[in-house]
């Protein structure tokens, strides 16, 4: 077994993986602003405070902005997809290298369907390095490839195994499984009806091709926000404007707050309506906002059956560490100082104790740490008084993080 195993390591050498492009440097900035840090302030050294007002004095001459030029992005509100567009190709760049904000409308994550369209017409061959949709696929051919070929070493050292016990020939080989026997037909077959189909070979010129294909092709991708991304990117940023497609009219942060509130829930709530103090937007942003504010890369998490994902630094670098579930949390003092409260309270929808569990066996099976963000929701009116600005009303939601681990006997002891 030990021979055959270094037999095929050495048939089948891996190939060297392609350079990477320098990540570090691409997401330099953990959000799409410009920061100006001051100078280190040293006690033992009472003459760095001249450094520190000498930059203070410069940026205020310069009058330099943390927002980038031009002043805002633009997006656009969709209604068939509840989300926020962006199709500006530099905000859309800005907007994920900084931050990691939304993702590609033809892509997993990133938005590169553009490269990889020219990739695959041959109009550019890019020497930086792969996108992470090629990594990904070559990942899986290779482990695929992997298993095709532990597969191989079990059925050869089942033949030996056989045939040292007199049970097969050297001539016999009866593991070859029928299942491959039609992979090749159908392979034969699809190669066969590929050459010889009955019709003339048509002469293409490849070079006419190409440029043709080259001067039609355009980007057919937008980046898609999140309601609370774009929200978070509007209200307490400053650098995105979401306009009404129909009206061509800027929506204000109130607006806006509206909008999203009221698309929050399905069917849509109407105009006229109020919204309710736990609606799901209401609840996500503030979760959102309060991990953004701590440093965190926040990214949805339906992947793995949650609400978000938090990131160290960003998906390029690392896995999610932290999943996160937002939990509404009625138990404040609020709440059951009044009777009529208590009755709502009470039928406010309650997860099942199941549900935890098979969170938090879903989070334990890819690694990653199950966070409980119980928010607790201030009473209606308290809500609808301050709902008039938008500071005092978030400011009402209150943030509490609770880590849930799966604790078993035989590990924790």
């Amino acid at each position: 077994m030990a021979s055959i195993i270094a037999e095929s390591t050495t048939q089948t050498p891996r190939a060297p993986r392609p350079q990477r492009p320098n990540y570090a440097k691409l997401h330099a900035k953990p959000l799409p602003l410009e920061t100006y840090p001051l100078p280190a302030f040293l006690p033992q050294n009472p003459l760095s405070i001249l450094r520190i007002a000498y930059a203070l004095i410069s940026s205020y001459i310069s009058n330099s902005s943390s927002h980038p030029a031009p002043h805002t992005h633009r997006a656009y509100y969709s209604a068939a997809t509840r989300s926020v567009h962006v199709t500006d190709d530099i905000s859309v760049r800005a907007l994920w290298e900084s931050g990691f904000f939304g993702k590609g409308s033809l892509s997993r994550s990133e938005p590169e369907w553009l490269e990889r369209e020219k990739k695959r017409l041959g109009l550019v061959r890019d020497k930086a390095g792969e996108t992470s949709a090629e990594i990904t696929r070559k990942r899986r051919e290779e482990r695929r490839e992997g298993k095709r070929e532990r597969a191989r070493l079990e059925r050869e050292e089942l033949e030996a195994q056989l045939r040292k016990e007199g049970k097969l020939t050297a001539t016999e080989s009866p593991l070859v499984t029928e299942q491959e026997h039609q992979i090749a037909a159908s392979a034969g077959d699809a190669a066969s009806d590929a050459t010889f189909d009955g019709r003339s070979a048509t002469i293409i010129d490849p070079l006419a091709a190409k440029e043709a294909e080259y001067a039609i092709l355009q980007n057919q991708e937008h980046l898609q926000l999140i309601p609370y991304e774009a929200f978070f990117l509007s209200y307490a940023l400053g650098i995105l404007d979401v306009y009404d497609p129909a009206s061509g009219q800027r929506l204000g942060s109130r607006d806006l707050l509206k909008l999203f509130r009221h698309t929050s829930v399905f069917p849509p709530l109407p105009a006229n309506r109020a919204p309710p103090v736990d609606d799901p937007f209401i609840l996500n942003y503030v979760v959102y906002h309060h991990f953004r504010s701590l440093g965190w890369v926040v990214r949805p998490g339906v992947k793995f059956s949650v609400d978000l994902l938090l990131y160290n630094r960003g998906p390029v670098f690392s896995h999610a560490e932290f999943a996160v579930l937002v939990v509404p949390d009625y138990s404040s003092g609020l709440w059951r100082s009044d009777e009529r409260l208590q009755k709502i309270a009470t039928t406010k929808k309650k997860e099942e104790w199941w549900w935890l569990h098979a969170a938090n066996r879903v989070q334990g099976q890819v690694k990653k740490t199950l966070v409980l963000a119980y928010v607790e929701v201030p009473p209606p009116e308290e809500a609808h008084a301050a709902s008039e600005d938008i500071g005092a009303l978030l400011k009402r939601y209150r943030v509490k993080e609770v880590i849930i681990r799966r604790w078993t006997a035989n590990r924790n002891r």
